[in-house]
């Protein structure tokens, strides 16, 4: 079975892995090819799989706008 197309019972599968969550909450899976996947508790929304590169680059990239911002709104008060 490839992994670049994963059925459903596997993608089940390997969000049920205890081995794929770091410290419970990290999603880290190199053989799932999603960017976004379900939290844990799925029903708390989605996070991102540590494991794929490109979803990694966009978290870092957004998180630098949003500091970038808030550095700007900040300096732009005093």
């Amino acid at each position: 079975m490839s992994t670049s197309n994963p059925d459903k019972e596997t993608l089940e599968k390997w969000h049920k892995d205890p081995n794929n969550w770091k410290w419970g909450m990290i999603y880290y899976n190199p053989k799932d090819p999603r960017g976004m996947v379900p939290k844990k508790v799925e029903w708390m929304g989605w996070t991102i799989n540590f494991a794929n590169t490109k979803a990694v680059l966009v978290f870092f990239g957004m998180l630098l706008f949003f500091l970038f911002v808030v550095s700007l709104m900040a300096n732009h008060k005093s």
